[in-house]
């Protein structure tokens, strides 16, 4: 691929590569477990959307098709009319569950429904037996690390290979395992690339640089059994009062020069064999409060907001595999909801305007479930409810185990639709036969 090679390429594509179209640098075939990953999540797929399919592009790794860099962004997707949003429970009136009796429905049942929605923190440096059990009974989909969870190459290299064996040994598709290494001040590990932060490689404006720097990144973390990188940040602050910008996580002040090296650089580390997750959509330029602390309402029009959204049109364009809502209030677009359980922004907007097919993803759901004064699992059921595919809880294990627990209960209750958790499934599920090749 060139420096600055993108992606372009839509579910049906995934799907192909995980089926066994592969760059001769993957594995010669895929493991069982991929090929029924890969078939389950196209029929779901197929049952799930009416969108008619695109042209499959001539692919490489993770599906992607290469582009000469400066080719700009391919056109925008045909919008189809914008759903109404789903209407979301207050703070302290989510209704008591009540399951009925019913016939069991084919396909997925709702325990694996819910627990492949769940990316959950894990204490200490070793996983606990708890949390070994829950994965093996698939009731997790991804494990987030933090550096408290990270000491050396021997222990992490260690405790990642115990996080897969469990999920392996339960006959569970393959874990997410995730951490934020945007590079600069939030690096989690500390000793692997990228060895630049984002403001010095948006001072160079270098697109070469940046994809080579995703690839370095993507071949450490890979190396160490991480295979999904919680970035890049495409956030474009609006002035030096940003707190992203103050941070120091910007690439620049340019919509253009973020979104060309946010690109590359989650080009260079699906090269690298790990996937990126684009960050926080549908962008945090104007928000001066950290929205992980603080409750954030931003009032922008849509027309002021727009270019925020460059670097997801460009990355979606190209099929980035996984994108993290914001926890940021947008009145352009929902005037109570927050993105990451907003339904009109996190299926309107993201999906519905802009054609994003990949995985949607909350931004963490409990420092801000604090400043709201409202538990993460309501927030959570919002989510779910609002069509977000992953939930991100970095809360106690024992909080986010009762999280599954109650997020279980409202599905079977029929108050989570079954028919909007089948298609977050099918979308984990071909992320994740993507994703498994790597490992």
């Amino acid at each position: 691929m060139q420096p600055g090679g993108h992606r372009a390429r839509d579910v049906a594509t995934r799907l192909q590569f995980a089926i066994g179209d592969t760059p001769a640098r993957r594995r010669a075939s895929l493991t069982s477990m991929q090929r029924f990953l890969a078939l389950l999540a196209a029929v779901l797929l197929a049952a799930c959307t009416s969108q008619a399919p695109v042209p499959t592009p001539t692919s490489n790794d993770f599906g992607r098709s290469s582009i000469t860099p400066g080719s700009g962004a391919s056109p925008s997707p045909t919008a189809s009319p914008e759903p109404s949003p789903t209407p979301t429970p207050s703070p302290t009136a989510n209704p008591k569950p009540i399951v009925t009796p019913s016939p069991t429905p084919s396909g997925p049942t709702f325990s694996q429904l819910i627990g492949q929605k769940l990316m959950v923190a894990m204490s200490g440096t070793t996983p606990t037996l708890d949390l070994l059990g829950r994965i093996r009974r698939g009731e997790v989909g991804g494990v987030i690390l933090f550096g408290s969870n990270i000491s050396n190459a021997t222990q992490l290299t260690a405790l990642t290979k115990k996080l897969r064996a469990a999920a392996a040994a339960g006959g569970q598709p393959p874990l997410l395992i995730s951490t934020d290494q945007e590079g600069g001040t939030v690096k989690r590990i500390s000793w692997i690339p990228p060895t630049l932060s984002p403001p010095q490689m948006g001072a160079s404006g270098s697109v070469s640089q940046a994809l080579d720097q995703g690839k370095e990144t993507g071949v450490a973390m890979l190396g160490l059994g991480v295979n999904n990188d919680l970035a890049p940040v495409a956030d474009v602050p609006a002035s030096t009062s940003s707190f992203i910008y103050q941070q120091g996580r910007a690439w620049s002040f340019s919509a253009a020069t973020t979104t060309s090296l946010s690109d590359a650089f989650a080009t260079g580390l699906e090269q690298g064999g790990v996937a990126p997750t684009m960050k926080h959509f549908p962008g945090l330029g104007y928000a001066i409060k950290n929205t992980d602390l603080n409750v954030v309402t931003l009032t922008q029009s849509a027309a002021t907001l727009n270019p925020g959204l460059d670097p997801y049109r460009a990355a979606i364009s190209h099929g980035i595999p996984m994108i993290m809502l914001s926890n940021a209030i947008y009145t352009a677009w929902d005037s109570k909801n927050a993105a990451g359980w907003s339904h009109a922004i996190a299926i309107g907007l993201l999906r519905d305007t802009l054609g994003f097919r990949g995985v949607s993803i909350t931004d963490s759901l409990n420092g801000i479930g604090s400043a709201m004064g409202v538990s993460p699992k309501t927030l959570a059921i919002r989510a779910a409810r609002a069509g977000t595919d992953m939930i991100l809880l970095t809360g106690s294990e024992a909080s986010t185990k009762a999280a599954y627990t109650t997020l279980l209960a409202y599905a079977q209750s029929g108050y989570i639709s079954r028919s909007t958790l089948l298609a977050s499934y099918a979308r984990i599920l071909a992320l994740k036969a993507a994703v498994a090749g790597g490992l």
